[in-house]
């Protein structure tokens, strides 16, 4: 089977169900955004040594695959005509909390914010809050989504976590490679 199809040639592909639109839809930048994510996840973890933040993130990308697969399907494609799922598995308030944990066991480890945090740091750090950057985007898209078809509410709180846990990450990896978090303190401006 050959990787490419000539499909989308003309500036459309087709969706999960097998409906055509446009490249440029609201759908389908939702879902590329959520592609991009996961690569740029890829990377950081390519930069990180901890093997219980790489299993995390390891879960994470999985997770990503799901919600992409979500967003690549329109709501009335998502039952099969047997009233079965189109989909084996889909995000959940599980996979949530799941993050939520996550971040709470870093957080312990952290000192208390009292500033906003610049990014940056070592390559793994900063890397993370680039993905992070790109997880707010992916969020706001399946946001501009859901204004003309619906979302899954529970797709863009995963999202919405997930930036924050990025975030968390970003954080308690600066602290185990020795890396000094640089502020943003309005009375300190060089």
């Amino acid at each position: 089977m050959k990787i490419y199809t000539k499909t989308g040639d003309k500036g459309q592909t087709a969706l999960y169900g097998g409906t055509r639109v446009s490249k440029a839809s609201a759908r389908v930048d939702s879902y590329g955004n959520i592609d991009e994510l996961n690569s740029f996840i890829g990377i950081s973890k390519s930069h990180i040594t901890d093997e219980e933040v790489l299993k995390q993130l390891k879960k994470i990308q999985f997770d990503l695959f799901t919600v992409g697969s979500e967003a690549a399907t329109p709501v009335d494609k998502l039952m099969l005509a047997n009233g079965k799922s189109r989909l084996p598995i889909i995000i959940s308030d599980t996979e949530i909390e799941e993050l939520e944990n996550w971040m709470d066991a870093f957080e312990e480890k952290l000192e208390p914010l009292q500033f906003f945090i610049l990014p940056g740091g070592g390559k793994s750090a900063t890397f993370l809050h680039a993905a992070r950057t790109i997880c707010r985007r992916a969020e706001r898209s399946l946001v501009f989504l859901n204004e003309s078809e619906e979302v899954r509410p529970e797709l863009i709180k995963y999202l919405n976590r997930l930036s924050d846990y990025l975030f968390v990450l970003a954080r308690y990896i600066s602290k185990i490679n020795n890396e000094t978090e640089e502020y943003w303190n309005p009375s300190e401006r060089g």
